[in-house]
Parts: C-alpha cells; structure tokens; sequence
C-alpha cells in the first residue's frame, strides 16, 4: 500500500496504485503523486483578472453543489441518489480548492432548489456543466499564473466527464 496525494486538491489517497481519477475532486490520474512527491502549489500571487475569476468559479462550484445536494435529498432513485450525492461533494471540493487559491475560509454551501424529477435535474446539470466548461476555458486563457491555469484547465477537463455522465444517465434512464 502507498499514500499518493492529488496536485489539484491535495487531498491524499491510500492504495496499491492512484485510481484512474481523484476519488476527492475527480482530477485525472496523472494528478495523482506519491505522498513524498506532492508540493503545494497554491501560494500564488493572483492578477486582478485570475482573483476575479476565481472569486466567480468559486460562486459557481457552490451553487452547483447546493444544486446536486437539493437533487440527491429529493431523489427516490438509489442511482441517482448516489451520483447527485458524488456530483455535489466533487464540487464541493472544487470550492476548496478555489478557496485555498483564493486564501479565504470556505463558505457554506448555499441551499439551492431542484426539481422533484431526476431526468429534468439532468438537465440542469447538463447546462450547469455546460456553462462551467465555457466559464473555466475563458478563465484558463485569461490566467497569467500557471497554477490558476493549470486548475481551470483541469477544471474543464473534470466538467467534461461530468457532461459525459449526464449524458449517459439520460440514455440508460430515458429507454
């Protein structure tokens, strides 16, 4: 057994090998660092346009998580249960690790609403996905620091697996 840490969001995993994604922020594999390894790279200086950038992203992950609780607390559908509840701590996390940029203490998750119908809070999570990955791409070209760069890439990628899951969910559950 090993001890490897996640370079997005620090968080540490023990295991034979570091899972194919972060079980904590959902970061890809390559992310993944033995223990000894890991260095925090979040004291960063931040340009007026990354803080407000970041100050914005951390808005979003908030309200998407608060978004994903509310869903997973109406759902009476085991599977979609656990995925709003997956969904809702990821970007929860996303939250922290903005905030470690940002150099603040996190703020609560917001109570947010959502609809009693799971493929409908599908859709939601599709354009709230969807807006994320337009917001994060702008975000990651505007940032002059290469650690706010390499978090709103990353960002994108994880968003976009998130796409890929709502998609998949609407398809299994809709025939």
């Amino acid at each position: 057994m090993r001890v490897y840490r996640c370079r997005i969001c620090g968080d540490p995993y023990i295991g034979n090998y570091p899972p194919s994604h972060c079980p904590f922020c959902g970061a890809p594999k390559e992310f993944m660092v033995p223990a000894e390894e890991w260095r925090d790279e979040n004291d960063v200086e931040l340009s007026e346009i990354s803080r407000k950038n970041l100050e914005q992203a951390l808005e979003l992950e908030l309200t998407n998580a608060g978004f994903y609780r509310a869903a997973m607390e109406k759902s009476k559908n085991e599977y979609f249960k656990a995925m709003f509840k997956a969904l809702s701590k990821v970007e929860s996390e996303h939250a922290s690790v903005i905030c470690k940029l940002l150099k603040i203490k996190k703020p609560e998750i917001p109570k947010i609403d959502a609809s009693d119908d799971d493929l409908e809070n599908v859709k939601e999570s599709f354009e709230r996905e969807s807006k994320a990955i337009k917001f994060y791409t702008k975000s990651a070209q505007e940032a002059v620091e290469a650690r706010v760069k390499e978090v709103f890439t990353v960002l994108v990628n994880i968003e976009s697996t998130h796409l890929l899951l709502d998609e998949g969910t609407e398809k299994m559950f809709k025939n």
